[in-house]
């Protein structure tokens, strides 16, 4: 056997025992769940429902097998009974009928005819089932929930350029700095400042492969960091990180109650009541008191009253793993009826970080003096163009004077003064309506919205360059700035994915007309809007949903908030604005918009197990009780339709729990 076969079959059978161990450990923590008291009452109702079985199997009925046989009956009944006593105690005093309520009745009336034998095996299929319905909830909370002790206790922080020390994660505040080890956790949000390594992002941003970084590279907390010791300046920390805040939203959506978890709560009630009528009326027609009973067995609807919070928390921790993460289960229920995703366009569809790519000074204008007064400008702004602007006019050493009187008109730009200067810079619209002579040869703006007023290399410029800012100076144009804004990565692909899931998709920007149909076009979107106000967009997805239509936003900036708030489902950039984040129902924490085709699938695909889950109960409850009440189902038949069905709806729900996923540590750099 050449080495390079023993390596490999070295590599299998550790890869096998691997998976064994995995197996072994996975079933052995399932086990661990089980309450003990629970085991104990299984394994006892369990062993008297097998003592009465040979009882009645072996012996013909002599009065001291009776009496036996009652016996172990009262016994198993007293000890297997209590959480069915206890659950349907709790729901009379709630005033509503339950699944327990029901299936008490149906033991005790079991009981009461003589079918000893039946109310045992009832209870045993009861309890079994109650463990099968706790384990699946609780790998769907676990789902969401292991990422609550996840980031370490105390943390290394550099002190000064020799010495670091150990304080609790609680005391890290923003501007200090980290040190992460190779195989440690990162605990923080920030900016690699010292070192380079590969991270594994898996948990915060969904990526299966380690992702490198060195200095500048903006990492997560909740990432695992692997091969190199990194020094992080901290910008972030606790609630306020990413991962902090993924925490929060899924402990808030564990306690939420989503509109189909109502709607599965009233179904199950009327199953009840529906299977009590069946009962008294299949008794007063046949006389027959064991078909009543069996009417009773056989109506179960626990598997849509827990297979339906199973579903909503395994999709959003499903969706979370990829991450992104649903504030609530409402909104989870509100993504699968989108019919509807309108995007913004610049830092959704576009990287949201625009480069300036040309400046262009009016006649008698130097271009450094029309860069200073733009970057002074936009010194105070928080839009993409502004800092753009700003990082551009400091590479270049041009300094950046005082700036007074600062206001920010939303999608439109700024006004401020600038050494005693009445300053405008933004869109062509906002330009102050100033007269023609101009002032020292400077164009006015007139001159400026007259196309044959510019050269044609100017004309080639405006056109290709994604955005263009104006400015101008005392009331006249002084020039503009042409800026660039590069598609995100795959957002074609995802484009191209909603349409093929019939979702209709519109692009919504403030931009130029030009800047909207050039970018549509590559992006293959049909319904583009441009030179939008934030309230025009507001009244575009107004006139949606008054249309019929359920919309989803996708945004990342301030002026993205209020629409935000307004759509069915507000989903934000993780990259972008805070306000944005707060406005939004969804966080996209990896700001990859592939991300919103997943979410739609996975909530489209969570609804439809939950309307599988509606429909089989109904369909199996209602065939079921007619066979019982025709005396083809006997109670223990009934007993194994009811435990067996509601066994297979909860097990539908449980295939949208994610499973450990298996990442290589390659690089990728």
């Amino acid at each position: 056997m050449t080495e390079h076969a023993q390596t490999a079959n070295s590599a299998a059978a550790h890869s096998t025992a691997s998976g064994d161990a995995d197996s072994a450990f996975a079933a052995s923590t399932l086990f661990r769940r089980i309450e003990r008291a629970d085991l104990f009452r299984v394994a006892a109702v369990l062993a008297l429902t097998v003592t009465v079985a040979i009882i009645q199997l072996a012996v013909a009925n002599p009065t001291w097998t009776l009496r036996l046989t009652v016996s172990c009956t009262v016994v198993g009944l007293v000890i297997g009974c209590w959480p069915i006593v206890k659950g349907s105690w709790e729901d009379l005093r709630a005033r509503k009928m339950s699944m327990d309520l029901s299936m008490l009745i149906a033991i005790v009336a079991a009981a009461a005819i003589g079918q000893w034998l039946t109310s045992l095996v009832i209870v045993v299929f009861v309890l079994l089932a109650e463990i099968l319905e706790d384990l699946c909830m609780w790998q769907g909370k676990d789902a969401l929930s292991d990422l609550m002790s996840f980031l370490p206790d105390r943390v290394r922080v550099r002190i000064d350029e020799s010495k670091t020390g150990n304080v609790p994660l609680s005391r890290i505040h923003p501007g200090q700095v980290v040190v992460v080890a190779p195989g440690g956790r990162i605990p923080v949000d920030g900016i690699v400042i010292a070192g380079a390594s590969n991270v594994d992002e898996s948990r915060i941003t969904g990526e299966s492969m380690p992702v490198y970084h060195d200095v500048g590279s903006a990492v997560y907390s909740g990432s695992v960091n692997q091969d190199g010791a990194l020094e992080i300046e901290v910008l972030q920390v606790g609630e306020d990180s990413s991962y902090g805040r993924i925490v929060r939203a899924l402990a808030d959506a564990q306690s939420s109650s989503a509109p189909v978890q109502r709607l599965a709560d009233t179904l199950a009630t009327a199953l009840v009541l529906i299977a009590v009528v069946g009962a008294v009326a299949t008794w007063f027609l046949t006389g027959d008191l064991r078909s009543a009973i069996s009417v009773i067995i056989v109506a179960g609807s626990c598997g849509v009253v827990a297979g339906t919070p199973l579903a909503m928390l395994a999709s959003m921790a499903r969706v979370a793993r990829r991450g992104a993460f649903v504030k609530d289960g409402l909104h989870m229920e509100s993504l699968s009826k989108v019919d509807t995703v309108i995007f913004d366009k610049t830092g959704t569809l576009t990287s949201g970080a625009p480069e300036v790519t040309r400046v262009i000074a009016a006649t008698g204008v130097d271009e450094s003096e029309l860069l200073a007064v733009a970057a002074s400008a936009e010194s105070y702004s928080e839009h993409p163009l502004g800092k753009a602007i700003v990082r551009y006019a400091a590479a270049h050493k041009v300094g950046i004077h005082a700036v007074e009187h600062f206001e920010s008109v939303a999608g439109r730009g700024v006004r401020c003064t600038v050494e005693g200067m009445a300053i405008v810079a933004g869109t062509r619209s906002f330009m102050p309506q100033i007269d023609e002579e101009g002032v020292g040869g400077a164009a006015t703006v007139s001159d400026m919205q007259n196309p044959s007023a510019w050269s044609s290399d100017s004309m080639s410029d405006a056109l290709d360059a994604q955005s263009s800012v104006y400015i101008s100076r005392n009331g006249r144009y002084i020039g503009r700035i042409l800026l660039a804004d590069a598609l995100r990565e795959h957002a074609a692909d995802a484009i191209a994915s909603l349409h093929s899931q019939g979702v209709r998709v519109i692009m919504l920007t403030g931009d130029r007309e030009e800047v909207a149909v050039a970018v549509a076009r590559q992006l293959g979107i049909r319904h583009a809007h441009a030179e939008l106000l934030p309230e025009d967009k507001a009244a575009l997805l107004k006139q949606e949903k008054g249309a019929g239509h359920r919309v989803a936003m996708v945004g990342d900036g301030v002026n993205d908030a209020p629409v935000l708030a307004l759509a069915d489902v507000g989903i934000a950039m993780g990259s972008g604005t805070d306000i944005a984040r707060e406005s939004a129902d969804v966080i996209l924490i990896s700001s990859d918009i592939n991300d919103v085709t997943s979410l739609l699938f996975t909530a489209r695909r969570a609804r439809g197990i939950i309307m599988f889950n509606f429909a089989g109960t109904i369909i199996v409850d209602v065939l079921g009780m007619i066979l019982a009440a025709f005396g083809i189902l006997t109670p223990l038949l009934s007993a194994i339709v009811h435990v067996g069905s509601e066994s297979a709806f909860i097990l539908n729900s449980a295939r949208l729990i994610p499973g450990r996923e298996k990442r290589l540590n390659h690089p990728r750099k």
